[in-house]
């Protein structure tokens, strides 16, 4: 795998990316207008994501396979919310292309991605939470370390819909 950020000219990547899975991502994600659908939203939110990363506030990273750096994005790594200061944290988010779920992508990615933000951002807690439904996410999580702190009534509103959420987190072992 290759994680990076997107360059200005890569929009029609993610728009690619959130098209082909759009039924796919419809019930983990919050409602999405059809703008976030275009290139033109994705060539504006570039330049958010590396306003944000100058900023320290989220590092967005695309997923890609080696041997393809310039695509498909065949997943994304959020790392948002970075709080510094006493707490030194951020929330994770992620999904992987419907085609590829089960394949170890995503283990591979965020055992990477998150080894990083432990030792390169300095941050000490990486938070990341799931529906109880979403099974395959609490397995991921469990396998890379992540632990069980709590669950959360009505937490996000996905897909229109208040839903509960299982609250884990990660400590740096660094």
């Amino acid at each position: 795998m290759l994680l990076r950020m997107l360059e200005q000219n890569e929009a029609h990547l993610m728009s690619a990316y959130v098209n082909e899975n759009r039924e796919h991502l419809e019930q983990l994600e919050p409602r999405r207008s059809e703008s976030y659908y275009k290139p033109e939203f994705w060539e504006a939110e570039i330049k958010n994501i590396y306003n944000d990363f100058l900023m320290g506030h989220a590092l967005r990273l695309c997923i890609f396979f080696r041997n393809s750096p310039k695509g498909p994005i065949i997943g994304v790594c959020n790392f948002t919310s970075i709080l510094r200061g006493v707490l030194q944290a951020c929330f994770l988010g992620y999904s992987v292309d419907h085609k590829y779920q089960g394949q170890g992508i995503m283990y591979e990615a965020l055992n990477a991605a998150t080894d990083f933000v432990f030792k390169e951002l300095k941050l000490h807690r990486i938070m990341a939470n799931y529906m109880p439904r979403n099974e395959k996410s609490g397995k991921l999580l469990k396998k890379l370390g992540f632990t069980i702190e709590g669950y959360a009534r009505d937490y996000l509103k996905i897909n229109g819909q208040w839903e509960d959420h299982i609250l884990t987190s990660k400590i740096s072992p660094y």
